[in-house]
């Protein structure tokens, strides 16, 4: 486990972009039609939220502060953006994206604290 923070540590810009790219994609990919019943997704945007935000949570680079708050207006913009391209923008969405940003944030650092501190 330690081996793979310090790598997750050591590369954490290229690790943060490219889970940033995936989510962008994901969000913005124009759906065929959409679902039957809106809201079905928090979980998704739970953990993927998580994800972006663990390596930036492990690193604590000095201007990580304004990290995390870009992160929350990314989410935001998605948000805004989802229905020109046939999805639900959703303000439930925001909060399980914030949600997820704090939790995978907590859990970085107690994962830095557990195996990187010593």
């Amino acid at each position: 486990m330690p081996m793979l923070l310090r790598y997750i540590v050591k590369n954490w810009k290229i690790i943060t972009f490219l889970i940033l790219i995936v989510i962008t994609i994901l969000s913005l990919l124009p759906q065929p039609s959409l679902p039957q019943v809106p809201g079905t997704d928090k979980t998704h945007h739970f953990i993927a939220y998580s994800a972006l935000i663990f390596a930036i949570g492990l690193k604590m680079p000095k201007n990580w502060y304004w990290l995390f708050i870009g992160c929350i207006a990314w989410s935001g913009a998605i948000e805004l953006i989802q229905p020109y391209v046939n999805r639900y923008g959703e303000w439930l969405d925001l909060a399980a994206n914030t949600g997820g940003l704090i939790t995978g944030f907590i859990l970085a650092r107690i994962c830095f604290k557990l195996f990187l501190s010593k």
